[in-house]
């Protein structure tokens, strides 16, 4: 681990500039770009890059693509995940996916925070005094069997418990707890799901279908 990717884990101001740190995105970058310009039944090939990817990739998980990933590195995708069109992960802190988690098109996931004055989003001192670009970063954990739906974003820091569902188009600024259906922009709690919810109680979807 460098010396900045140390900050960035402690929740310390770090340099995203740093030619350590760039040369993690660059290889990450190109990565994703091999990735993108693969062909779906290239399986194989996808495979291997995607462990190259991240930090773990776990079994049955699956990308759609095209991605967009940050460091990777940074990242851990648990079992059976499923990630649609422009899945975007900008991992400078942690992020971690547990299992059977479906995620719709477009959903981004960000850690970075930047200074909200301008004069400090230009530059702040480092120990040695010295002039630089600094931001940092707070971890996002994502629980067991979460479905997002298209175009959400979730925020730095935020953690969101198993078995939540989060609406299309939510802004997840805050934590989630466990078994919620929330939504919105900013994203709030609208109700715990419950049995109520099953597809059980909706025959008119069912057809030749039943459940397990």
């Amino acid at each position: 681990m460098t010396t900045e990717e140390a900050k960035i884990m402690e929740g310390r101001l770090f340099a995203p500039g740093d030619p350590e740190l760039k040369a993690i995105k660059l290889r990450t970058h190109n990565l994703c770009t091999e990735f993108n310009r693969l062909l779906e039944d290239e399986a194989a090939e996808r495979d291997k890059i995607t462990r190259q990817l991240f930090a773990s990739f776990g079994e049955g998980s699956f990308v759609q693509g095209p991605i967009y990933i940050h460091y990777g590195c940074h990242t851990e995708i648990g079992k059976r995940f499923f990630g649609n069109f422009n899945l975007t992960i900008q991992d400078d802190g942690l992020v971690r996916i547990g299992d059977d988690c479906n995620f719709g098109p477009n959903v981004t996931i960000v850690t970075p925070v930047h200074p909200m004055l301008p004069d400090e989003r230009r530059a702040l001192l480092d120990e040695k005094g010295e002039r630089k670009h600094l931001c940092y970063a707070r971890p996002v954990t994502i629980g067991n069997d979460c479905w997002f739906g298209a175009n959400v974003v979730v925020c730095p820091g935020v953690t969101i418990g198993d078995g939540c569902v989060i609406g299309a188009g939510s802004v997840v600024t805050r934590d989630v707890p466990a078994g919620s259906f929330a939504a919105g922009n900013p994203c709030r709690v609208i109700r715990e799901i419950t049995e109520k919810d099953s597809v059980r109680l909706k025959p008119e979807l069912w057809a030749a279908n039943r459940p397990e």
